[in-house]
């Protein structure tokens, strides 16, 4: 058994371990001016991954010159979370003309992030946009579109790649540890805690997130793009509303704190405990008629709670994925069969007190030789991924990229369009080419 302590994954990680120690003003070729930043999309998302963490750990090297929101109560919140002294705005080009930035944060809406990227890339900014990069092909079109008109490039922002764990993996698969990679399954799970949530919230809707199969999957997606080396090639998929929604059951309402059924639901989540979201969402719900505390069952949730996904890169390789909202536990399970062996991953989030603090993985030769390292998770969001994602972008950008996880828009379209092709299967009940969605043809071998 082998475990990665963090002395061995310093040593192991040599990139962060040599980066840690250099200073912004060095080496890198990195400028010495303080990088403007400005963000549009004040959610939760803005707020607490690219707004207060960023001002605590990088207020030496980068400086908020505006925010940016639809809802005027909720960008007066950000900016008085954030403790920053830039204006804020609800016209987003008059943010562009009077704060000029030089570098761009878009954590608005998924259906929206087109919009922005182009108008920041025309605009001449460094763009960086959360996941998915955007919801249908069209709009993955207009944005290399813009790429190519302007010369300007897109940031998207895949922190999973940047987690140990799947760093770990990546590099098992690289030096052939199960040979050549023949065939993956991956199965996701999310809670009735975590699941619920993106029912309750605008995520529900698909004109605003693209289904789960974007929003979410976006992420199981770009992994197996990461580990596989390769693009998506044609796509088949099931989906369906089994659980959330209306037809599901007799009880629903359009939100929680008027619902006649609190004590019958157990679903019923109580905003007003939570100073955060009160102070957030609740407090501001009048200027655009967000209800954070959406009810789980209301009639307009159009997306799909249980999710089949097949599809083949392009270098040869089957994908079995499953993305399942409503399970009774956290995590996900992960099988890549090679010509070598195989290899198995398993993460259950949801844990009980006193299991140990590491993550396994296990790599079993096809004569039955079993090796089992053990990874232990770092500090910060999301098992220390967030970290190593922003340090890359604002304090290292031209730091050597030795694990190959940056991405930029082609990245960004080809984990979105596996779930874009998944949704029109669906629909129409036929395999879905990625080469017909976009200008894009789908490579054996990642460029």
């Amino acid at each position: 058994m082998e475990a990665l302590n963090r002395r061995k994954f310093i040593q192991h990680t040599g990139l962060l371990a040599a980066g840690s120690l250099l200073s912004p003003l060095t080496g890198y070729s990195y400028r010495r001016e303080k990088q403007r930043l400005a963000m549009v999309g004040t959610g939760g998302r803005g707020i607490g991954m690219w707004g207060t963490s960023v001002v605590e750990a990088y207020s030496d090297i980068v400086e908020f010159v505006g925010l940016c929101d639809i809802n005027p109560g909720r960008v007066a919140y950000a900016k008085n979370q954030m403790k920053v002294a830039c204006p804020v705005y609800t016209d987003f080009d008059k943010m562009l003309r009077e704060a000029k930035p030089d570098t761009l944060i878009v954590t608005t809406t998924d259906s929206t992030h087109h919009e922005f990227i182009i108008k920041g890339l025309e605009a001449g900014l460094r763009v960086i946009s959360e996941k998915p990069m955007t919801t249908d092909a069209e709009k993955c079109e207009a944005i290399f579109e813009a790429e190519k008109r302007t010369g300007n490039k897109v940031i998207v922002t895949f922190n999973m790649r940047y987690t140990p764990y799947v760093e770990e993996i990546w590099e098992l698969l690289r030096n052939g540890e199960i040979g050549d990679i023949k065939s993956v399954d991956l199965n996701w799970y999310l809670d009735t805690s975590h699941g619920a949530s993106y029912f309750r919230r605008w995520h529900g809707e698909r004109q605003f997130g693209g289904t789960l199969l974007v929003h979410k999957a976006t992420h199981h997606f770009d992994t197996l793009n990461y580990w596989m080396d390769s693009e998506p090639e044609e796509v088949f998929a099931y989906g369906s509303l089994d659980f959330y929604g209306q037809k599901n059951s007799p009880i629903h309402h359009t939100h929680c704190r008027p619902c006649p059924h609190k004590s019958s639901c157990n679903f019923y989540w109580d905003i007003t405990k939570d100073r955060g979201a009160m102070s957030l969402y609740v407090d501001h719900e009048k200027h655009d008629g967000y209800l954070r505390d959406g009810c789980v069952f209301r009639k307009e949730i159009d997306i799909y709670d249980t999710m089949a996904v097949q599809y083949r890169y392009a270098n040869g390789v089957p994908v079995n994925y499953s993305l399942t909202a409503f399970s009774p536990y956290e995590g996900f399970r992960v099988a890549i069969n090679g010509t070598k062996g195989r290899l198995d991953a398993w993460i259950k989030s949801s844990m009980p007190t006193g299991v140990p603090p590491y993550q396994e993985i296990v790599i079993t030769n096809l004569f039955g030789h079993v090796k089992t390292i053990q990874v232990i998770p770092q500090s910060g969001g999301h098992g220390g991924s967030d970290p190593r994602l922003k340090d890359k972008i604002f304090r290292f950008p031209d730091s050597p990229d030795r694990f190959k996880q940056s991405a930029g828009s082609r990245d960004g379209a080809m984990s979105a369009l596996i779930g874009i092709a998944a949704r029109q299967s669906i629909e129409t009940g036929k395999i879905v080419k990625i080469a017909d969605l976009t200008s894009l043809k789908p490579l054996a071998k990642k460029a």
